[in-house]
């Protein structure tokens, strides 16, 4: 019997962060392009894409989770069955981060793994007159202590989304046959957010 190892083509992102930051938001303007101001209540919704790269169909599973902790058994599962993490947050909300950094925490003691793909994510930032986090602050935390990815979006401008689907991709270990298609795509991806300071991940993971 084979113990070889299979590739991965298929992959489960999964969101995470407090009720009311805007994770459905993000998710329906990446899969739908479309926003509703309306704020509705996710227990958890399941949405799966299929894209080819290289000649290879990869499945990617988006998992919309929950911001209330009254569910903690289903996010431990959440957390368990995927494979990368977007951390959402609101730039008008300090208490949303720090709901992030216990998630963090979290995802962290469950995947046993310090190199887990997590994407910190800013949203709102349409609403810049109610800012109350500093995004300088957050990028050198996220960056420089966290060794994780950290961008600044907006749901309803549709800004920055596809960004945040591009860095999820980018942190998964997919097959090493797409390695070079995926290096093609990434030297196209728009680097637009000017405020970010050359990264220096002294402790950085690196996947072989």
């Amino acid at each position: 019997m084979s113990l070889e190892v299979k590739e991965k083509t298929q992959v489960r992102v999964v969101f995470l962060g407090a009720a009311g930051v805007g994770k459905t938001a993000l998710i329906q303007r990446f899969l739908q392009d479309t926003f509703d101001p309306k704020h509705r209540r996710t227990v958890e919704e399941l949405h799966s894409k299929e894209y080819e790269i290289g000649g290879v169909k990869i499945t990617v599973e988006i998992l919309d989770t929950s911001g209330s902790y009254s569910f903690p058994a289903m996010r431990k599962l959440s957390i368990q069955n995927s494979d990368a993490f977007a951390l959402v947050y609101a730039v008008d909300d300090p208490e949303s981060l720090e709901v992030v950094k216990s998630l963090r925490d979290e995802i962290l003691e469950i995947k046993e793994d310090k190199c887990t793909p997590i994407v910190v994510v800013g949203n709102k930032v349409d609403r810049e007159e109610e800012r109350q986090v500093s995004n300088e602050d957050v990028l050198s935390t996220v960056e420089m202590h966290w060794n994780s990815s950290y961008l600044e979006a907006s749901a309803k401008e549709n800004a920055n989304v596809i960004e945040i689907f591009k860095e999820l991709l980018q942190q998964v270990n997919l097959p090493s046959r797409l390695s070079p298609a995926l290096r093609r795509r990434r030297e196209t991806f728009p680097k637009d957010l000017n405020f970010r300071p050359p990264m220096n991940k002294t402790n950085s993971c690196s996947l072989s």
